[in-house]
């Protein structure tokens, strides 16, 4: 075996374990195997870094603009309150609302910024009408998924896939080529939802805002006695923080409130203090020098300015790039965390040492304006309360009209998709429908970064050979059975591989595969590459296989268990209906 080969496998071998451990973010991982790559010889600087400005990658950064554009109008906003009324009548209407509204426009801009719009107003509904978060949130999110798989720019996947195919001199797909078999599978997708899901999803009724509630309990007014060996001393200096990891929220001094505490903030005889203490300090506190637990464990609104605010960490967010320590978060963001909610875990202590990761949720403390600049920031999605958002059609007419242009230009042929959109994503900003500022905060640059690193692993399993050896590996072992067969096997390998790594670096790995494959075939790479972009997508099993599980995963308190009981069948489902309904279009 070729001595460049093996290197590669290494890589890619590490490159599997970075991801399933989860050491590093995504798009970190991405960038390492990249960086291997090059340092190894396998790929020149100049293939190694030809990610960033492959197609896909292009493609995907236009599509986010042109996706801020109508989101940013307040378009789909400004629909809420009827989306609300709507859904208010009965759990089946609602259920059948928020996965229609999920599913159409997830084919056409980008699905988490969809399911982002969608959370909030489905907690408003739950709130009023005492629906559990969690008959309703995995749905949406499935919807979601099945929606993106309608369109080329449904989903980056979609995009990468069909990009790679042109770069191997194969004719790309068209915006709707793909369209009638995907909807006969969300038709599959969407009966299951409505018809066999709400039975396994959690019936029980959660308490609405139950993270509030909880985090309320340990929060209490301390009242800074004569001789308190704290006195005079900052917070970072303090037994009661070094010791007891207790948070000050507010200090009364004097007859005045302060609100903005920091490290080095002094604790004064006679201060009142509003803190968050954790569950196991409690004990601890009532015995500690100096300090006398005065407050009724509820935090006086009355009193404050600040608010508390539950809020969702998105795909996406810089606030994944390290704790809330490293952020200087509550100096830079104006706000206190109170808890995280992490993988169905909630936190108390030390809280500003937790590595934050997509989905956690968190409870900020702090004013209106802070949690509005953290949502404008696209740091957070807020969950608290929905605002009823107002139409700018000033912002509206154009960002409608240019995306529409950029769909239709693409569908018929008049040019590529990358110059479609990068001619929208220009003439928003020509317009002044964004700002030069808002579209480049539009773009994901972690999904950018992540994309270039995994396209490496594709080009390299391609000049090395290995596409082509692991093609002729597939095609001697299965052989013996006809070419659905394979399709199906493929499609099965596939969307199994998405829960260990991420769609993007499955994608990256099985088109140069499948295409060899096809070749080696001697049949049509057009229904192998079709299955790579279905199971890349609608893959259902666990909270962690698609940014928009991951988002639903704290605000439905669901557990890990809830997405294997729900979304175990249906992807079996649609694995076989794939088997079919594939072919039926794309023949061998």
């Amino acid at each position: 075996m070729h001595t460049d080969l093996i290197i590669t496998i290494v890589i890619i071998g590490i490159g599997i374990v970075l991801f399933v451990k989860d050491y590093f973010s995504i798009d970190t991982t991405s960038i390492i195997i990249m960086a291997l790559f090059i340092v190894a010889g396998v790929l020149s600087p100049k293939e190694g870094f030809s990610g960033f400005n492959h197609p896909a990658t292009l493609t995907l950064g236009c599509m986010f603009v042109v996706s801020a554009g109508v989101f940013n109008s307040g378009i789909l906003d400004g629909l809420s309150h009827r989306i609300i009324k709507l859904a208010k009548m009965h759990y089946s209407i609602a259920l059948i609302t928020f996965c229609l509204i999920a599913g159409m426009f997830s084919a056409f801009v980008n699905d988490s910024a969809v399911v982002a719009l969608l959370l909030p107003i489905a907690l408003t509904v739950c709130r009023e009408t005492k629906i559990s978060p969690g008959m309703l949130l995995i749905p949406i999110s499935f919807s979601a998924l099945f929606g993106g798989t309608c369109t080329l720019i449904g989903t980056s996947t979609n995009i990468l896939v069909s990009s790679y195919t042109e770069e191997y001199g194969l004719k790309g797909f068209g915006m709707f080529e793909f369209s009638l078999a995907a909807l006969c599978l969300a038709v599959i997708g969407f009966a299951y939802i409505f018809f066999v899901a709400p039975l396994l999803l959690p019936k029980a009724e959660k308490e609405q805002n139950a993270l509030t509630k909880e985090a309320e309990k340990y929060i209490t007014e301390l009242l800074v006695e004569n001789n308190c060996p704290d006195s005079k001393k900052p917070l970072r200096m303090s037994k009661l923080v070094n010791d007891h990891n207790v948070q000050v929220l507010t200090i009364l001094r004097e007859g005045s409130i302060k609100q903005n505490i920091g490290p080095e903030t002094f604790i004064l005889e006679g201060d009142v203090m509003k803190v968050m203490i954790p569950p196991k300090a409690l004990n601890g506190i009532r015995s500690l020098k100096g300090y006398k637990i005065t407050g009724d464990k509820q935090l006086d609104e009355a009193e404050l300015e600040k608010h508390i605010y539950e809020v969702i960490i998105p795909f996406g967010s810089k606030l994944t790039e390290g704790s809330l320590r490293s952020l200087n978060f509550r100096r830079q963001y104006n706000g206190s965390v109170l808890a995280i909610r992490q993988r169905g875990e909630i936190l108390y202590e030390k809280l500003a040492d937790v590595k934050l990761t997509e989905g956690d949720m968190l409870l900020i403390l702090g004013t209106e304006a802070d949690v509005d600049a953290l949502v404008a920031q696209n740091l957070v999605v807020a969950l608290s309360e929905h605002k009823h958002g107002k139409v700018n059609l000033k912002k509206a007419i154009p960002a409608l009209v240019i995306a529409v242009g950029v769909v239709l230009a693409a569908s018929l042929n008049l040019t590529s998709i990358l110059i479609s959109s990068m001619v929208g994503a220009l003439l928003l900003v020509a317009t002044s429908t964004l700002k030069p500022k808002e579209a480049y905060e539009a773009v994901e640059w972690k999904v950018i970064f992540m994309m270039a690193g995994v396209l490496s692993m594709g080009t390299a399993l391609e000049k090395t050979g290995g596409a082509e050896r692991i093609a002729l590996f597939i095609e001697q072992t299965l052989g013996s059975y006809d070419a659905q067969i394979t399709l199906s096997i493929l499609y099965l390998v596939t969307f199994l591989s998405t829960n260990v790594l991420s769609s993007k670096a499955t994608a990256a790995l099985m088109t140069p595969i499948v295409i060899s494959l096809a070749a080696a075939m001697e049949v049509s790479e057009r229904p192998f590459l079709v299955a790579v972009m279905f199971a890349c997508s609608l893959t259902f099993m666990t909270p962690v296989s698609y940014p928009t599980n991951t988002m639903v995963y704290a605000p439905g308190n669901y557990k890990f268990n809830d997405f294997l009981k729900v979304g175990t069948p249906l992807n079996i489902i649609i694995w076989i209906a794939a088997t079919f309904v594939i072919p039926y279009f794309f023949p061998f």
